[in-house]
């Protein structure tokens, strides 16, 4: 018999070395993450292994599966805890070893392996850890097998069995970088800012971006997990205005941002000015609704109204959706209606064949804005932006929540809102136009202008993000009607960064 797990465990005792510690909010929407030695132990890791082995079965799924981690310091030992739980559960594990998170998606694909655990806390803090799990290529877990992944866990209820076995895939990344370069080089020569913020990308981006005919200008892409310049994540305006800096010192055609795990992109123009990855979503939209008539598009509900109002994509055809913001939510979306591509505001692009195989990569991202330039020569990054309708945008602005606290908030300010547009009161001085309620609330009054608040899946956070295609007062406006609501709830606390 394997122990129940506890969710507290104090570190250097007799317990915390015996017994596994899982703390039950780490299961969120469709990953997991926790505190490494404060939130679960090495044990709790195990039993996690155990309990995705038993998921995998209960699906009844094949039990093989492919694992890799990301590199901070202790993602190695967390991976071969892991891996032992697997192993125990009865799973034939393919290890990559060190890798990006759309390795480990692209292993599934050229292992024909069903499932995948890579080992992650992407841009999240040194000291966070986590795990991506999917068993439906190219698809990631959702609440529900995260919720039932959660019960199997907690309460020990593991299947384990004989016939669990272990392969290593040796210089398995070269298979993936291969994959990703098997193809034309670009006409024009485009000098590339590749910045990585010492993750896991910046041991891959480069090589990748040179081989498809980029210049590159490396930025900060020694492997380093204490994370020494900034958090690799490219909604980080820290992140952003480092990139900036490197584009207008070495005249680069762009600037390409690298999170922590690859998954996603940010994107700086040749003026030095960030492109929130929204907009950069409708000029990609734009580009291949010309090549591909009638092009559908999904997007998450933090992105900009422009994918419905933009002439240029109407002209076109292209169709757009709004949907829960999450790449496992967003994922499965993009592939149940056929969509080419998916968007989501934090950098999160789903691309379907021909451009990718369904998931999040943020090299091909990268790709397809190189592309993107290739076909329109004699225009710059900032001529493509510019060429968008204006509209004024806020950063991700992530005010802190705890986990037990964030869902019952962002239910009240649901139903605030709605009382609001059943009483006919104004938000930000005009009428509600329109509710969004499928992830939190978006608000939209008349002028088109929006705020949105939900609970982060990730983190203790909300998400507060609003838009205006009027003026930046008005996007300001909008920003002081969603957070004098929060104001209300003392459990709320300091924004990560404000307008």
């Amino acid at each position: 018999m394997f122990p129940k797990p506890k969710p507290v465990l104090v570190p250097n005792t007799l317990a915390y070395e015996s017994e596994p510690m899982v703390k039950p909010t780490g299961f969120r929407e469709y990953d997991a993450r926790w505190l490494f030695g404060k939130e679960i132990n090495l044990m709790g890791i195990q039993a996690l292994g155990m309990g995705l082995g038993a998921l995998i079965a209960e699906m009844g799924q094949k039990q093989e599966i492919v694992t890799g981690h990301d590199f901070r310091g202790y993602s190695s030992s967390i991976k071969y805890a892991l891996i032992s739980g697997l192993m125990a559960a009865g799973c034939k594990v393919h290890d990559i070893g060190l890798c990006m998170t759309p390795m480990a998606y692209f292993a599934q694909f050229e292992l024909d392996v069903p499932c995948v655990a890579m080992v992650t806390a992407s841009h999240n803090d040194n000291g966070w850890t986590g795990v991506k799990m999917g068993a439906n290529r190219p698809l990631t877990f959702g609440p529900d097998e995260m919720t039932r992944l959660r019960e199997i866990v907690l309460n020990a209820d593991f299947k384990n069995k004989v016939g669990g076995s272990y392969q290593f895939h040796e210089n398995f990344p070269a298979r993936y970088i291969a994959d990703l370069t098997k193809r034309p080089k670009l006409k024009r020569k485009l000098k590339v800012v590749v910045a990585c913020g010492n993750g896991t990308a910046g041991a891959f981006a480069p090589q990748v971006m040179e081989a498809i005919g980029c210049e590159v200008i490396p930025l900060d892409t020694e492997l380093d997990h204490t994370f020494p310049k900034y958090n690799p994540n490219p909604e980080d305006m820290e992140m952003l205005h480092a990139i900036r800096d490197a584009v207008l010192e070495h005249k680069a055609d762009v600037g390409l941002g690298f999170d922590g795990d690859g998954d996603r992109c940010g994107v700086v123009d040749n003026t030095g000015e960030e492109i929130f990855a929204d907009k950069v979503g409708v000029m990609l939209a734009r580009d291949i609704s010309a090549i591909h008539k009638d092009a559908q598009f999904v997007v998450d509900v933090k992105s900009t109204g422009l994918f419905v109002t933009d002439p240029v994509l109407q002209k076109q055809g292209a169709k757009a959706t709004y949907w829960k913001t999450g790449h496992s939510y967003m994922k499965r979306r993009t592939h149940e209606v056929g969509a080419l591509a998916g968007f989501e505001k934090s950098g999160h692009f789903f691309f379907n064949p021909p451009f990718g195989r369904g998931y999040d990569d943020g090299l091909i991202s990268a790709i397809a804005v190189c592309d993107m330039l290739d076909r329109a020569p004699g225009k710059s990054m900032s001529d493509l932006k510019n060429a968008l309708p204006k509209t004024w945008s806020s950063p991700t602005m992530s005010p802190h929540c705890a986990d037990e606290t964030k869902y019952g908030i962002v239910d009240a300010v649901v139903k605030h809102f709605e009382a609001a547009q059943a009483k006919g009161e104004k938000v930000a001085g005009q009428a509600i136009r329109d509710l969004v309620t499928v992830n939190g609330v978006r608000v939209t009054v008349e002028d088109g202008s929006w705020g949105l608040v939900r609970a982060s899946s990730n983190k203790p956070e909300l998400v507060v993000v609003v838009e205006s295609p009027v003026s930046e007062q008005r996007m300001r406006d909008m920003f002081e009607a969603m957070d004098s609501v929060l104001r209300t709830h003392p459990e709320v606390g300091e924004y990560n960064q404000k307008i």
